[in-house]
């Protein structure tokens, strides 16, 4: 495997034309590696991606992009991706939903765009490695394995949406800023102090893909609305929805439910059917999972052997949780030694092993835990 932190390296740095990854590009020109830099065009009007400095596909991204390049001093690029993100990434998130489940494409991005389609380019053209401004570690053992991390700073750390990388990939990545216990306004005063005008950028948040953060109608526009009923547990008719899709598990708000609940309490989003295109609600209680399965597990390493006992992340900027987890029959059986709330089907669960990430899978079923539980 290729050790990316002992010796200089041609190293393609990912720059979306954020702060972050900018000053991941600097300081891995500034750590001796000879460094490209390169902007990924993933839409083919980007104007129709998020503008305001909030997505990270627009043409003023891409300029932020070159100009940090340009005053880091490397050479830089823009590489067309756009089909492959339309396929891998916005078509694969549409189909997610239509089937009842909640996809993560920040994560799916990492898997399929950034270190597969972009690192499988990068070594054909001779490099060693990718950077990006992913607040993660990879860390290299004694005997030259590799190992994919937290980062020092857990407020910031974002090894959930990497928990798809396989060993061959980490061989290649590179986080220049994994490593680092620091807030994110002296990442910007390290951005000017460099002379980066993306040092006041604000960071992008949402879906890049969905223009005015209306997944909803981003949604409709692409399926079509379906009128359907919303029901409660019993199956009695509380309501009508005009797109099962436009619905996720454990969701309160939006609901527009016209019969109060018996008890006056909040109703939330248990299961969503597109089968018989039905959204079932119910009280908060009803929510809590104590088992799920999942299914394409990737790993981070060597798979590992048997059951054993790990913490689990739910979600990108979720708490972690004590499991139990091993492959039986070729899926992931995760039980929770205390139940959690809101675990819906097509979201990705990373397992770790203190702070090291073992692996990733995407949730395929859940049980709930028992009234009593």
């Amino acid at each position: 495997m290729t050790d990316t932190s002992q010796r200089p390296l041609r190293v393609l740095a990912a720059m979306s034309g954020g702060v972050d990854s900018a000053v991941a590009a600097a300081r891995a020109a500034e750590a001796g590696h000879d460094v490209t830099g390169v902007h990924l065009a993933l839409s083919a009007n980007p104007q129709s991606f998020r503008t305001g400095a909030r997505g990270c596909c627009t043409i003023e991204d891409s300029r932020d992009a070159r100009r940090a390049a340009d005053v880091i001093g490397i050479p830089f690029y823009v590489w067309d991706l756009a089909e492959r993100f339309r396929e891998d990434v916005v078509e694969d998130f549409v189909a997610e939903y239509e089937a009842g489940r909640t996809p993560n494409p920040c994560l799916r991005c990492n898997e399929k765009i950034k270190f597969a389609a972009l690192l499988d380019k990068a070594l054909a053209l001779g490099f060693d490695a990718v950077c990006t401004g992913h607040y993660a570690q990879v860390i290299v053992r004694e005997d030259g394995t590799r190992e994919l991390h937290r980062a020092s700073d857990m407020a910031k750390d974002q090894s959930y949406v990497l928990g798809v990388l396989d060993d061959r990939q980490l061989a290649h990545a590179l986080f220049p800023l994994g490593d680092t216990v620091t807030t994110k306004d002296e990442i910007r005063a390290e951005a000017e102090r460099r002379g980066l005008a993306v040092a006041k950028k604000p960071d992008s948040h949402d879906i890049c893909f969905i223009a005015d953060g209306d997944t909803q109608g981003f949604l409709a526009s692409r399926l079509g609305k379906a009128e359907g009923d919303i029901v409660d547990e019993t199956g009695a008719k509380v309501g009508t929805h005009e797109g099962a899709y436009g619905f996720t598990i454990g969701q309160r708000k939006g609901l527009r439910i016209g019969t109060p609940a018996a008890d006056g309490k909040p109703r939330y989003v248990l299961d969503i059917s597109p089968v018989n295109n039905t959204v079932t609600v119910g009280p908060a209680a009803s929510l809590d999972v104590s088992a799920l399965t999942a299914i394409k597990p990737r790993w981070c390493g060597a798979a590992p052997e048997g059951p054993g006992t790990y913490t689990a992340q739910l979600r990108a900027h979720g708490g972690e949780t004590e499991v139990s987890a091993g492959m039986v029959d070729g899926e992931l059986r995760v039980t929770f030694t205390e139940p959690v709330r809101g675990v819906a089907p097509g979201q990705a669960i990373v397992l770790y092993d203190g702070t090291r990430v073992v692996g990733s899978a995407t949730i395929a079923t859940t049980t709930r835990a028992t009234a009593d539980a």
